[in-house]
């Protein structure tokens, strides 16, 4: 398993992934469309997003994270975390999570919250991120409805 930025040129790869999963696109946590998974959707995102990683199995991509610092620059938000499912329930979501951390850390100063909202009806969300060292910072209402906002401390995965 091998963890590296991602970058525009990923996108056919991905794309192909993504696709073979019968999924159309990457959403969120909140059920809102990150990208398409057509090439050009992908290397839009790629692009956009100041954090992304992909994660690879013998040179195919599993997974997915974007992150966006706030304008504030003391949190980040988890935009997308996505795995192939035949890796999920592996170390795929954490190595993500853990290399976004690090990277905001690193190459943003003075981030020290990672933020994920996730819908109230989705309780194994909610406990994957939990498990994950996040916490309950509160609720909002969202797109699809009442989100649970939850915020780690970047320090915690350096």
């Amino acid at each position: 398993m091998h963890v590296r930025p991602a970058r525009p040129g990923d996108a056919e790869a991905l794309r192909a992934a993504v696709s073979r999963t019968g999924e159309t696109a990457v959403f969120d946590d909140r059920e809102v469309q990150v990208f398409d998974v057509s090439a050009a959707g992908v290397r839009e995102a790629a692009v956009a997003a100041d954090c992304g990683f992909l994660v690879e199995v013998n040179d195919r991509p599993v997974g997915l994270a974007l992150a966006h610092p706030d304008r504030d620059g003391t949190a980040a938000e988890l935009l997308a975390l996505w795995v192939h499912p035949e890796h999920a329930e592996t170390s795929v979501e954490r190595k993500l999570i853990e290399r976004v951390a690090r990277a905001l850390h690193h190459d943003h100063e003075g981030i020290e919250t990672l933020r994920v909202t996730v819908p109230i009806g989705e309780p194994a969300a909610m406990e994957f991120y939990r498990a994950n060292g996040f916490d309950r910072d509160g609720t909002r209402s969202g797109r699809g409805g009442e989100e649970v906002i939850l915020t780690a401390p970047v320090d915690q995965w350096l």
